[in-house]
């Protein structure tokens, strides 16, 4: 498949990427089946909202608003359905389902899209172990759709059918870095930059001096951690320190982590679950923390959406998971780039205007 970001419609191109794309197609209609099999509800979560949500290096894409009476308001393209879905379930769903166009700003790179589609899920009452093997299933249904065996992406492959590895953070930094990270979290969740600065440091990260806690734990992440997970088979890497979860509910018996897991295959990142947080106050506290964070680093802050916040105390308790989809594709058909199970991709800028 072309990995070259030239017009799509040219009709060399366009037969050049149109099996991958029809196998997308099969994909998404295989596991609307698997959804539906399960007394799952397909639902559709408007896109327009008034906060593309309150994660620090989250960028959203901003617009606005005329009222009947001309009058003007700031909103947004939503970066995922997350609230929307959880304002569904407090209203009463139990069990629903989004293929969502979503819209995030600051990012396009081999794997990342401006805009691109986020299957979401959520099982109210049930626990986020439910969604590993949830995640496990709906692989190999997507790899049968796709009329393959193996997910690949660049040198790496993973058997669909294999029962996946659950690996914990604590145990991932100590296997792949040499770093005891939960030996720098207290048992209140506070966290220690000096402590875990010191150990990147002795494991040969280079740091910068303004670096956070949390900065030294995703570089870690991304250098030490990614490249080793979901090779040969899925790897689900959960219990992610409680600072690193935004809305996931802490541990039972460990409050330095959180019941949040993503899902690995062939190093890449496919899926981002949690058990869902649904105390309002923690929700806000734990919102205006990340956007303090963004302002000190990007010099901006979103809006909280209170609605959302309301909503939470009538949520009841629930597991939700967010997998990107075309991620999905690309491993199924084996491409190299985002792009090339887009059937439209975003133009780049400049290009094809006058």
């Amino acid at each position: 498949m072309s990995s070259s970001p030239t017009p799509f419609w040219r009709p060399d191109i366009h037969a050049d990427r149109r099996p991958a794309l029809l196998a997308r197609g099969r994909i998404k209609t295989a596991l609307r089946r698997w959804f539906e099999a399960d007394d799952f509800v397909e639902v559709e979560a408007a896109i327009l909202q008034l906060s593309p949500g309150n994660e620090t290096h989250l960028h959203g894409f901003g617009t606005t608003l005329i009222d009947n009476a001309a009058e003007p308001h700031p909103y947004y393209l939503h970066t995922s359905p997350e609230f929307a879905a959880k304002k569904l379930l407090a209203a009463g769903e139990a069990r629903i389902f989004d293929f969502a166009r979503v819209f995030r700003n600051r990012e396009r790179t081999a794997l990342h899209h401006p805009e691109f589609t986020m299957l979401e899920w959520y099982r109210a009452g049930e626990d986020y172990d439910v969604l590993m093997r949830d995640c496990a299933a709906l692989m190999a249904e997507a790899v049968r759709a796709a009329g393959t065996t193996t997910l690949r992406w660049r040198d790496a492959e993973a058997d669909p059918f294999a029962e996946p590895e659950r690996l914990t953070l604590h145990d991932a930094f100590a296997r792949h870095a040499g770093i005891d990270l939960l030996a720098t979290v207290s048992p209140a969740g506070v966290t220690d930059r000096a402590a875990l600065a010191a150990q990147a440091v002795a494991a040969g990260i280079r740091l910068a001096d303004d670096d956070s806690w949390s900065d030294i734990f995703s570089r870690i992440l991304s250098e030490r951690i990614e490249p080793h997970l979901g090779r040969g088979r899925a790897t689900i890497l959960c219990e992610y320190p409680i600072s690193e979860a935004a809305l996931a509910r802490p541990k039972p018996g460990d409050p330095r982590v959180a019941e949040r897991f993503e899902l690995y295959a062939c190093g890449v990142e496919l899926a981002n679950a949690f058990g869902e947080l649904t105390d309002p106050e923690e929700q806000r506290r734990r919102f205006e923390a990340d956007m303090d964070e963004k302002e000190r680093i990007y010099g901006e802050r979103y809006p909280v959406d209170n609605d959302f916040l309301e909503a939470l105390s009538l949520m009841p308790a629930a597991s939700g998971i967010a997998l990107g989809f075309d991620r999905l594709v690309m491993l199924c058909v084996g491409a190299r780039r985002i792009e090339d199970v887009l059937w439209t991709p975003v133009a780049e800028p400049g290009r094809g205007s006058a």
